[in-house]
């Protein structure tokens, strides 16, 4: 009998062990070439090449969540996933609210995009997504800021003249500028915004924080993730 309770026992905690493991990868699937869902409805885009080359390096198996963007450190702090992988920029703001492993691509320009030259970007109407640094950003520039919920509502409301411009990832809007045939122009000067872009976990995970520092770690040293960015980014983007 106590060799049955034993036995019963080293499973549980073998179970627990392996329940352990598995890590809930929070994601947008919304932001190209981040993060996007592909035709069969699964998460892809750098992001998810990178993750799970990470969870493999770090010995976990990943389980891709998708969360919408206005919400996402919430549903994090709340549990309903374990990280966040979304193109999320490192800035102090939300240190003070979750922890931050290094990042995994370095700080890149924030532009604008308008419908044509000559707009008023210092004091007209600018659109960017809620809960973004893009919209800090506009938000104290003296122009006036119209937040979306997400990143292709605040396209759309340059084409459709709601807003003069849109602000955000030079990387999300030059596919938009160029998928557009001249109907969408950069205009104004890039903007240096925020730390580069992290993984975002709660603070109570100083060691899943850990493993996937490591992995990165590892990542930059073999040249993979330099490999990653270009491939998703393009061969002139920033690396390590």
């Amino acid at each position: 009998m106590k060799k049955l309770i034993l036995t019963t026992a080293v499973l549980a905690l073998t179970a627990g062990a392996a329940m352990a493991d598995v890590v809930r990868m929070g994601t947008e699937g919304a932001y190209p070439p981040y993060n996007y869902i592909d035709d069969n409805g699964e998460v892809a885009g750098f992001e998810r090449e990178l993750g799970d080359e990470l969870c493999a390096r770090a010995g976990l198996t990943c389980e891709w969540v998708t969360n919408d963007w206005d919400s996402i450190i919430p549903n994090l702090v709340s549990g309903n996933y374990d990280t966040i992988i979304a193109g999320m920029s490192i800035t102090d703001e939300r240190d003070e609210v979750i922890d931050f492993t290094q990042d995994y691509y370095p700080p890149t320009a924030s532009v604008y995009v308008a419908a044509s030259e000559g707009v008023d970007l210092a004091g007209g109407v600018i659109s960017a997504q809620t809960a973004t640094i893009q919209a800090a950003y506009i938000a104290e520039s003296g122009a006036t800021l119209l937040e979306f919920a997400t990143a292709d509502e605040t396209i759309a409301a340059v084409q459709n003249g709601e807003v003069d411009a849109v602000f955000a990832d030079y990387d999300f809007l030059l596919p938009v500028v160029e998928a557009s045939g001249g109907a969408l122009m950069f205009v104004g000067d890039e903007v240096a915004l925020g730390g580069g872009v992290g993984m975002g976990l709660r603070e109570s995970d100083s060691e899943l924080r850990d493993k996937f520092n490591a992995a990165i770690d590892s990542m930059k040293a073999d040249g993979t993730l330099n490999a990653l960015l270009a491939k998703w980014f393009g061969e002139e983007s920033p690396g390590y």
